[in-house]
């Protein structure tokens, strides 16, 4: 390798470092730092766990420089303390394609390769997790914000808290009202923060009553809003109605009722418009302005214009005497109606995170020495025990002690027929018991538990933003200013150059350009449809990390799939043996030592081996045979010696070769089983074959119909497997496939995926296992099975809850349509006020000969922010190709988000 890295001096290597970077959110932070530390070595390996804000670095670049890499692109990094690594950190040879490892717990590190390669991923277990949060990593903290009205208030906010000192992330969602911070920081202090900015907050400890309590807040201010605009029309609509008739000067007996009405008028200000000049002043306290600093200059304005012409009108020349009470009172009437529709259709738009938060139990059934006992879930700790009678919904997960009963966990998995649970067995939080009754001993409670990652992964996501919504920011954050600068200019350009009245043409233009400028619109734009999107993809069986994950599926060219478990059920099978030389072995032996080596492997070949060996002997009771010096050999198998001497290695054709094992007795039987698409794996004692087995994995029944849903969706779909060629060619023809490539390491894929980006390919990756992470983690966006390994689904930035590639295809579709409509609202809400300032301004006057009316301006910004959410909603009703519904057998379960459809 003609590298930096190859050049370096042979005598440095490579060192792995666990590093805390507490700015990482998504796998696109980790490629960004990728890429930082590659510049200076190009042999570096570099992967990430967003959840844990953990890096782990192979280079062998000095620390210092590591750091400084990562600071300079963006993400301060520190070391972790030895305790949090979860293990030592060994050095490695750079390039180096062969791992092994004398492990006293292999089946932590040695997934049998099998032709499916295995490794140990570069990422975090779960005690390394634990330890590293006990370490003092950064937590994240919700908060709920009161009294924005428009996106320039969103901006006010991110700025006060990301100014907190602690604070290493914040992001404020205009649609949900919520903030998302992440750091070391006490709630209080960022409680405060937003207080000195003018507005509300309060830290968010349980989402389910958080969102409760926003529901009956919004249906409360929708009411009052409601109200407050039937009030401000029911003065206004008459008022304007007579003013087309009849338009009495403010002379005579007819300036007294015109004093009248400038009382009432005064009254709608300061009732239903009250929370606009309130805002206002909050935000002029605080030197800042938004939309209510908009519409109370606006119509304050107009107000204070009209009740001057009142009181001084015999003083007035006769073209100055425009009155303008009724279009003070319409603006107030019509935006107050504009944000109580707006704010009716966003209540939809948690429609998915509502139906997930159903779904968790309030009670629990505790079993105690003196009964059973109902008690909250918050009392419920782990190792209580649990009992569960029939159709009622589980409170926790927990491990089956007692009883037998077929669970209902398609609101978890997807598929609709329930599932046979007995003691020993696993079940989760949310599932449906059936007609038996069960006790289980709780292992996970509360955020814990899976539904509660599930719950709090949907939730971190519909707060998120994609990139595009960057443009939305920068516009917001100097909007209202602009907008206040632009009447400025306006005013005085009729003042100075407009004919007369200039007094009057001022005042309606300055007026009407304040009133028809909407920030509410651009921050509605992006958030609205980032939550509707993600909503849906739950619905779907489709779990998003982030915005950043939604925008790059939308954008995918090619599909990276594994074989095992992604194509195919992952559930194989031994369907044929060819037995050799056993060196003198018992068969029962034999068995006992393939079961023993297989026991501790996590790839689902291994597993399919062990069960085999064990159902072939009864004798084969792998518990009482030893072996010593395990070593799994990444891309090829595993081997280990035995107590009585013999070597016995188990894997593929590679290792086989490797060890001079002379294969030549299987050359007649191989074509046959490869061309079935069978896996081949071979047994050898001190290298000699013993035994060669043939492995069928069966396909998913939906396999070929997703793969051609994909193509159409205009994605290239390549498979890239450890298995034999003749194997894995097979399955690609069967299902479709564009491109196959075969018997490659974790490695060797990683490099693939790293030379299509490299030719400007945007590239997705799908896989369940371990051995899959470093690909899923160096793809543009990963794609998890949900039945997978836990590395694998926080390597990646999709999680897929059911076993089809249907979700990946669902997933793109999605997301395509999200960012489809963002785009839509945003060049709305742009092109909107692009277009309607100028108009307001008068620049159609030289055609036209009139100008716009404030109270059409009012109707226009009302209407400009409905329009947005109305857009937005329509995600809610898009169908998608080939969605397939599933019915579940639980008529409760079916209104689950994220897992069924």
């Amino acid at each position: 390798m003609d590298s930096a890295a190859s050049r370096e001096p042979a005598g440095n290597r490579a060192e792995t470092r666990q590093l805390q970077v507490s700015g990482m959110s998504c796998q696109g932070c980790v490629g960004r730092m990728r890429r930082a530390v590659e510049a200076g070595d190009e042999g570096a390996e570099v992967s990430g766990d967003p959840a844990s804000a953990k890096l782990t670095v192979t280079s062998r670049l000095p620390l210092d420089d590591i750091l400084q890499r990562l600071d300079e692109a963006g993400y301060p990094a520190q070391p972790m303390p030895a305790a949090s690594t979860g293990a030592e950190s060994e050095s490695t040879e750079t390039g180096s394609t062969e791992t092994k490892s004398t492990e006293t717990n292999p089946s932590e590190a040695s997934a049998s390769s099998h032709g499916e390669t295995s490794t140990v991923a570069p990422e975090p277990s779960a005690s390394s997790q634990a330890a590293s949060s006990d370490a003092g990593a950064s937590k994240a903290t919700r908060l709920a914000i009161h009294g924005m009205t428009c996106a320039g208030c969103v901006a006010s906010v991110q700025k006060a808290l990301a100014h907190t000192p602690g604070v290493e992330q914040a992001d404020v969602n205009f649609a949900s009202h919520t903030a998302r911070v992440r750091g070391s920081v006490d709630p209080q202090a960022l409680v405060q923060a937003v207080e000195s900015v003018g507005y509300g907050a309060t830290p968010i400890v349980d989402l389910r009553e958080a969102e409760k309590q926003r529901a009956q807040r919004n249906q409360q201010d929708y009411r009052h809003m409601l109200k407050g605009s039937i009030a401000s029309l029911g003065l206004a609509v008459p008022l304007m109605i007579m003013m087309l008739f009849h338009h009495p000067a403010p002379t005579g007996v007819a300036r007294l009722g015109w004093g009248l009405v400038g009382l009432a008028t005064l009254a709608v200000l300061i009732g239903p418009g009250r929370q606009f000049f309130r805002g206002a002043w909050k935000a002029l306290r605080h030197h800042q302005a938004n939309m209510d600093t908009l519409i109370a200059l606006g119509t304050g304005t107009a107000w204070l214009y009209s009740m001057v012409v009142v009181l001084a009108a015999p003083w007035l020349p006769e073209a100055a005497r425009g009155l303008y009470f009724e279009a003070s009172a319409m603006v107030i009437g019509l935006v107050l109606l504009g944000k109580a529709l707006e704010l009716r259709a966003q209540g939809h738009t948690s429609e998915a995170l509502h139906r997930l938060l159903d779904l968790q139990s309030q009670t629990a059934r505790l079993v105690t020495q003196q009964g059973d006992q109902e008690v909250a879930i918050d009392d419920v700790t782990e190792g209580d025990l649990i009992r569960v009678r029939p159709g009622e919904r589980l409170p926790v997960d927990g491990q089956v002690t007692e009883g037998s009963s077929y669970i209902d966990e398609s609101m978890l998995s997807g598929e609709p027929a329930p599932v046979a649970r007995g003691p020993g067995d696993e079940v989760s939080a949310g599932t449906v018991n059936g007609r038996g009754s069960l006790v289980f001993r709780a292992t996970r409670i509360g955020a814990d538990t899976r539904l509660g990652r599930i719950t709090e992964q949907v939730a971190t996501a519909q707060g998120s933003k994609p990139p595009i919504g960057n443009l939305a920011d920068r516009v917001s954050a100097v909007f209202v200013p602009s907008v206040m600068i632009i009447a400025v200019l306006t005013a005085l350009a009729w003042y100075h150059l407009g004919p007369e009245p200039a007094v009057i043409h001022m005042l309606v233009t300055a007026t009407t350009v304040l009133i028809i400028a909407c920030p509410c619109a651009l921050g509605l734009a992006t958030p609205l449809s980032t939550m509707i999107g993600v909503g849906k993809a739950a619905d779907h069986g489709v779990l998003i990390r982030s915005g950043e994950a939604l925008q790059t599926a939308s954008t995918l060219t090619t599909l990276v799939v594994d074989k095992t478990g992604t194509l195919t059920e992952g559930r194989p099978r031994v369907t044929d043996v060819h037995w050799f030389d056993s060196r003198g072995l018992e068969r029962s032996s034999l068995l006992a030592l393939i079961a023993n080596l297989e026991s501790r492997s996590e790839h689902p070949v291994g597993e399919a081996l062990a069960r085999f060996a064990e159902q072939q002997a009864a004798s084969a009771h792998h518990g009482d045979v030893t072996i010593d010096d395990f070593e799994s050999i990444t891309g090829q198998g595993v081997k280990a010696r035995t107590a009585q001497g013999p070597t016995l290695a188990i894997g593929n054709g590679a290792l086989m070769e490797a060890r001079g094992v002379d294969l030549h007795a299987v050359v007649d039987t191989l074509p046959d089983w490869q061309q079935q698409a069978r896996t081949l794996v071979y047994a050898a004692l001190d290298d000699q074959l013993t035994a060669a087995f043939a492995i069928e994995d069966p396909l998913r029944q939906d396999s070929r119909d997703a793969i051609a849903r994909l193509q159409a969706d205009g994605v290239k779909v390549v498979m890239l497997t450890g298995d034999n060629a003749a194997t894995a060619t097979a399955i690609g023809e069967a299902v479709g496939i564009d491109e196959v490539h075969a018997e490659l390491s974790p490695s060797d894929k990683h490099a693939d995926i790293e030379r299509r980006q490299a030719q400007g390919e945007i590239v997705g990756m799908v896989g369940d296992g371990i051995n899959d992470a470093p690909a899923l983690a160096r793809a543009n966006v990963g794609f998890a099975m949900g039945q997978g390994t836990d590395v694998a689904i926080e390597s990646a930035g999709i999680t897929l809850m059911r076993p089809s590639l249907h979700g990946i295809a669902a997933a793109i579709e999605i997301s395509q349509a999200t960012l489809s409509n963002i785009r839509q609202n945003l060049w709305g809400a742009l092109g909107y006020n692009a277009l309607c300032i100028p108009i307001a301004a008068g620049l159609l006057y030289p055609l036209t000969g009139t100008l716009l009316s404030p109270m059409i301006a009012g109707a226009a910004m009302s209407a400009s922010s409905i329009t947005v959410v109305a857009n937005a909603n329509r995600l809610r009703l898009k169908r998608l190709q080939g969605a397939v519904t599933q019915p579940s057998a639980d008529a409760d379960s079916s209104t689950a988000s994220g897992v069924s459809s």
